[in-house]
């Protein structure tokens, strides 16, 4: 069993369930009540949902990647730690552009998506 894939399996379900819990309460409901027009508003709903089924599907392939030896695994793991690594850049990239104060906070869940990459990337090495 390969500990860094376990670890950021568990990690990547984690944060998974913080997108679930915290977006839908700080993001989907703003966005559904706001004054958006129909089209975008669910186009941005069917996008978060479509970011909720991304990560679940990570964390398990990561798991799975865990729990033996699997033909491709090298490469599979490579991908999940970069689509981590990815995902971690937009929140950034977005964040510094703002131009807030503090802006490494005000999107913080860089900070949860790059150590999974991290991990990943560690169980493929």
């Amino acid at each position: 069993m390969n500990a860094w894939f376990l670890t950021a399996g568990t990690a990547a379900g984690v944060v998974a369930a913080l997108h679930v819990i915290a977006g839908g309460r700080d993001v989907v409901r703003p966005l559904l009540t706001g004054d958006l027009p129909d089209e975008p508003r669910r186009v941005l709903h069917a996008v978060w949902h479509m970011v909720t089924a991304d990560l679940v599907l990570a964390a398990a392939a990561m798991i799975w990647l865990a729990l033996g030896d699997r033909p491709g695994g090298d490469t599979v793991a490579w991908l999940l730690a970069a689509h981590f690594v990815v995902y971690s850049g937009v929140f950034l990239t977005v964040s510094l552009a703002a131009g807030w104060s503090k802006p490494l906070l005000r999107l913080p869940q860089w900070m949860l998506l790059l150590p999974v990459a991290v991990l990943a990337g560690a169980g493929a090495a």
